[in-house]
């Protein structure tokens, strides 16, 4: 390519991106980049909710397991004390 092309090429590519700044193409570069860093930002808070979801069931499962433990127990003990061998 001569160097009289390349001049034109380079003047070309400089006029269309200062059309594409007249026209508000960085503006919509801008709102873009908003959009998708208020995305992860969300994401980030969903992942976040999620594994304290799933921490607090976990934690509720334990806990109810914990009582049925105590139930039975107390149900052993009431049947041994009424039904169980007289000493």
């Amino acid at each position: 390519m001569s160097s009289t092309g390349r001049a034109w090429l380079v003047a070309a590519t400089v006029g269309a991106v200062e059309a594409l700044k007249d026209q508000g193409f960085c503006r919509w570069n801008y709102a873009l980049r908003l959009i998708q860093q208020r995305a992860k930002t969300d994401l980030r808070s969903y992942i976040q909710a999620k594994k304290l979801s799933s921490a607090v069931t976990s934690t509720t499962k334990r806990q109810q397991q914990k009582s049925k433990q105590s139930e039975e127990s107390l149900r052993k003990v009431m049947y041994l004390s009424c039904w169980g061998p007289n000493s």
